[in-house]
């Protein structure tokens, strides 16, 4: 289903509307000019671009407010944005207008250690909110691998999970409370320190709502407390089957990790170049096995680990024997994604989702995918949950290998689906995945979608031409449409 947006020319501002967005926020807080908001033409999702006309940068709820209600006088589309870490080109200004860029908004409100909440503007950085409160035994337990610059309003609107969100839950397990700008300036307050709230779901809604439904400034989020100790291990495997396998026997099993994770021999050569842990480089997968609780009885759950990796027939499996050593190990997992630029000019990751017994099979059928458009692909994923992370590695200058890249992403969302999965986990559908959702999605249930959508954004200036397919069915043509506008 087609957006109000979706053919819409390139909105333009004038000096006047200028003016006022500096009125509002402050002359040194709002950039004009493609000098001047070239940086904001993209997040990590680089193969699209398109820069906005304006940026501004406010410091409060209110301002955020005011620049909204300004916009929707003026009929001037606006995006939200954090740190620019999303993958799926969520904050992309797809036809101009006002990118909302919230990073001046980084205060750290309320921390209510006897209650486990804590209250903090949007743009405060996901690792903040840990390092906050880790001196009085807590933390903030979602973490992204890109925890060290993601804020939490951004992490809001993805619904972010990361590798101890196993355990622990993704993004909208630990909100408690919203403040929101809706898409006609109205401040909405939803939920707060309370366990429970009464009436509809609201927050559940909103979370994951990919910026579509207003612009959340501020959040509280629920605390808890930092493990008693934490076991971390590395479990060595001669290829990727072995691995999964061992993956699904773990949690049948009854136990539980804190995070599990998997590399496969690419992503280690890669890792191993960049920060020299003492990665096998000979090894064809790694697991990332982390168990952490009471130190009564985690030694004999470690061990219990250590022997169904080894029935798996994994080859070796060490035990991160200092916390430095931990660290470190986690630091090249969770910087996979940059040491993956070693392998290849380019990289675009995928961000499937597939029940964990079905992993030896769908990593395959993904292999022989990109293989068969002439590609390689690297995995490094939260195995525990099912949810794939495989980088396909091309080159951009390359059209051969562009048009390669889009049809192996597209069949590799496909085979996802076909194994009961889904097309996104937590990187979301932005303008990445619109195309494809129909391949999950029937044109009743993104009718619903648009029809929910439309309650909270009827104008469509809010993060317009995000989620919804721009052209019927699961193909590369709007991909290549967007493309060839942005560029």
């Amino acid at each position: 289903m087609a957006t109000a947006t979706d053919n819409a020319a390139r909105v333009t501002v004038d000096a006047a509307f200028l003016a006022e967005l500096r009125r509002i926020c402050g002359p040194d807080a709002v950039l004009a000019g493609r000098d001047e908001t070239l940086v904001y033409d993209c997040d990590a999702f680089t193969i699209e671009k398109q820069y906005p006309d304006v940026v501004v940068l406010p410091d409060r709820t209110e301002q955020v407010a005011e620049v909204v209600r300004l916009c929707s006088r003026h009929g001037v589309p606006f995006v939200g944005r954090g740190a620019g870490t999303g993958l799926s080109g969520g904050a992309l200004a797809l036809n101009g207008g006002v990118i909302i860029a919230l990073t001046r908004m980084k205060r750290i409100l309320d921390i209510d250690l006897r209650n486990r909440r804590i209250t903090a503007q949007a743009g405060t950085v996901n690792i903040q909110l840990s390092r906050a409160v880790a001196a009085d035994g807590y933390q903030y337990a979602p973490d992204p691998s890109s925890q060290m610059a993601c804020t939490i309003g951004g992490n809001v609107m993805e619904n972010s999970g990361g590798p101890h969100t196993l355990k622990y839950g993704v993004t909208v397990n630990h909100v408690l409370g919203l403040t929101v700008v809706m898409p006609d300036g109205e401040i909405l307050r939803l939920g707060g320190k309370e366990e429970e709230s009464v009436g509809y779901d609201l927050i559940g809604l909103i979370v994951g709502s990919e910026g579509t439904f207003g612009i959340v400034t501020e959040v509280v989020a629920r605390l808890v407390r930092l493990p008693q100790t934490v076991r971390t291990m590395l479990a060595v495997f001669e290829n990727v089957e072995d691995a999964t396998n061992t993956v699904s026997e773990i949690i049948a099993s009854g136990i539980v990790p804190a995070a599990l994770e998997m590399m496969d021999k690419l992503i280690i050569q890669a890792v191993e170049a960049a920060f020299q842990f003492g990665f096998p480089l000979d090894a064809g997968a790694c697991l990332i096995v982390e168990l952490d609780g009471l130190e009564a009885g985690i030694d004999a759950q470690a061990e219990r680990v250590r022997e169904i990796c080894l029935r798996r027939r994994a080859r070796e499996v060490r035990t991160a024997g200092s916390a430095t050593e931990r660290d470190a190990l986690w630091k090249a997992r969770k910087r996979a994604f940059g040491a993956a630029g070693r392998l290849a000019p380019s990289n675009i990751t995928q961000d499937g989702v597939i029940p964990r017994t079905k992993l030896p099979v769908v990593l395959k059928e993904i292999g022989e995918i990109v293989a068969r458009h002439g590609l390689q692909v690297a995995n490094v994923f939260h195995a525990g949950d099912g949810n794939l992370h495989p980088l396909i590695l091309f080159d951009e200058r390359d059209p051969a290998q562009m048009r390669g890249m889009m049809l192996a992403s597209e069949e590799i969302l496909r085979t996802c689906v076909a194994h009961g999965g889904s097309i996104t986990g937590e990187h979301g559908i932005g303008i990445e995945k619109s195309g494809y959702a129909a391949c999950q999605f029937s044109p009743k249930d993104m009718e619903t979608m648009a029809q929910v959508k439309a309650v909270f954004n009827p104008q469509d200036l809010c993060n317009p031409g995000k989620i919804f397919p721009t052209d019927k069915g699961c193909i590369e043509t709007s991909w290549k449409k967007r493309r060839s506008v942005a560029l």
